[in-house]
């Protein structure tokens, strides 16, 4: 396992005359602004409560077994690469990423297989196998989804929406894209096939959001996966937090394991520092919180009185899914399997209502299936496979008592498995471990168990969303999933790239006194 104890000595520390930033949580918006930060001249401490780097990307190793705990899909590598480069480094010097085709393999509920790609004419064809009268609309869509891709990501993924003023000037924009309507309603005013409209509109769900309530915005990701692939990184994504420790590190940096921030320091309305669990403070000049955002506001800050995310705004607002993940591993290989399969069960709307609006746990479910060892055997032992089988459930507020459940669902995932394209499976697995909403709220900090932080609706995107300068303190900042853009790999870096424009450079900054 990576070392990651600071390795500046106390004389040297005391030396370095910096200004001090502070980095609540090692996710890749904590890692990456810390990065960024330290490029712009600030000396940078990460706190991170778990024992290791990553956050929900966190590397669980069993019985010769690699797992990454959260994001597996990469899907805008150039946002990784400038991270190297600020450090005048290559990532490919430090971390491979292997192109994955097909990019999803996805099965209905009757056996029928559609494989996404970036192969332009394998996705015509495959189009046409379902319903050759949706290609044209398929080439419409994909041309609407160049154009909210060219606003949503490229003009707006890193600018801050500090002032509602920032808000009124898209306004023509969003219009202009329809992003009033939902993702699925989007992708059926192109689409009549409905098996179709699902492979087109599912994607909200990896970050969070039920695709028919989504805002269309995010109908941008069918471009952004056209145009830069969607990759692995070969050891598995630890590799790449390890890469980005070792950045920090080398900026003179430290990322300091177990190390729980309980409460965010303020004087006057200024953030000063931190203090952690175990009673131990430490200043700052700058907080930058890559916690949960609910939970910053929530829990980090007992001390002040909050005017726009109170304690009754944050509890009204609405909240991803959560997710049940089942790690495990195989004797055999399934070698017919891809890296990323989703199987769909037999409905789709009707479920997603029972997540997100009943709040329930449904009879039947969609999964989607990790086999990184599709693409890197080496995260097995030979002859093996590592697995992970992702279920969206309701966040906590469902009131589902996990200690009771999680065994029983996961045996009915596992079943379903085995019944479908992981035969004998109950036979052939040899380790296992478990994710449930309840350990996304104790071990990760996340409000309500929520995985992806607020629900990315209309109304809680952009300015709407909690703001990356902190409306409620000075020289406070947030990156991550909860705030602006939102969540997944590219939205999360993101996050820490807006970093740039709202915080001074370490030289301009006024030191507190």
């Amino acid at each position: 396992m990576l070392d990651v104890s600071p390795r500046i000595d106390a004389r040297s520390f005391r030396a370095d005359i910096r200004p001090h930033a502070v980095v609540i949580g090692s996710g890749f918006g904590g890692l990456a602004a810390a990065v960024r930060l330290g490029a712009r001249g600030y000396r940078v401490t990460v706190l991170e409560k778990l024992d290791a780097p990553g956050g929900r990307a966190y590397v669980h190793r069993q019985d010769g077994f690699t797992f990454d705990a959260g994001p597996t899909i990469i899907t805008a590598p150039f946002l990784f690469e400038e991270l190297w480069r600020l450090c005048g480094r290559r990532l490919a010097d430090d971390v491979t990423l292997k192109p994955v085709s097909p990019f999803y393999r996805i099965r209905f509920d009757d056996g029928a297989v559609f494989d996404c790609s970036g192969d332009a004419e394998a996705m015509r064809e495959q189009i046409a196998r379902f319903s050759p009268d949706d290609v044209a609309g398929y080439e419409r869509f994909l041309k609407a989804s160049e154009a909210i891709f060219k606003v949503g990501f490229e003009e707006l993924g890193d600018v801050p929406f500090d002032s509602w003023k920032d808000m009124a000037r898209i306004v023509p924009a969003m219009l202009r894209l329809k992003s009033y309507r939902t993702v699925y309603d989007f992708v059926a005013s192109y689409i009549r096939d409905e098996r179709l409209r699902v492979v087109l509109s599912f994607h909200p769900l990896l970050i969070g959001g039920n695709p028919f309530t989504t805002t269309s915005i995010y109908c941008l990701i069918a471009f952004l996966e056209r145009r830069w692939g969607v990759h692995f990184a070969l050891g598995g994504t630890g590799q790449l937090v390890e890469g980005l420790v070792r950045l920090i590190e080398g900026q003179g940096g430290a990322v300091r394991c177990g190390s729980e921030v309980a409460e965010i320091l303020t004087q006057r309305g200024i953030a000063t520092g931190v203090r952690l669990a175990s009673g131990q403070t430490m200043q700052a000049d700058i907080v930058v919180s890559n916690a949960d955002s609910a939970w910053t506001y929530k829990k980090l800050l007992p001390g002040i009185v909050r005017k726009r995310w109170t304690d009754r705004r944050i509890d009204r607002a609405r909240y991803s899914m959560s997710l049940f993940v089942w790690y495990f591993g195989t004797r055999r290989r399934y070698d017919d399997v891809a890296h990323h399969t989703i199987l769909l069960g037999p409905r789709y709307r009707g479920l997603l209502d029972d997540i997100f609006e009943r709040k329930v746990l449904a009879d039947d479910f969609s999964l989607y299936l990790h086999r990184p060892t599709a693409t890197d055997p080496s995260l097995a032992p030979p002859g093996c496979d590592a697995f992970y089988v992702l279920s969206p459930v309701p966040h906590l507020q469902s009131g589902i008592d996990w200690a009771i459940q999680a065994e029983p669902y996961r045996r009915r995932i596992e079943q379903a498995l085995g019944a479908t394209v992981l035969p004998n499976l109950e036979r052939e697995v040899v380790t296992s471990r478990l994710l449930t909403p309840q350990d996304f709220q104790d071990r990760l900090s996340s409000y309500r168990g929520a995985a992806f932080g607020l629900e990315p609706i209309l109304t809680q995107s952009a300015w709407f969303r909690p703001h990356n300068r902190s409306e409620e303190v000075e020289r406070l900042f947030l990156v991550g999933a909860g705030t602006h853009p939102g969540a997944g790999l590219p939205g999360v870096l993101s996050s820490a790239r807006v970093l740039d424009d709202i915080v001074p450079d370490a030289q301009s900054l006024e030191r507190i006194a």
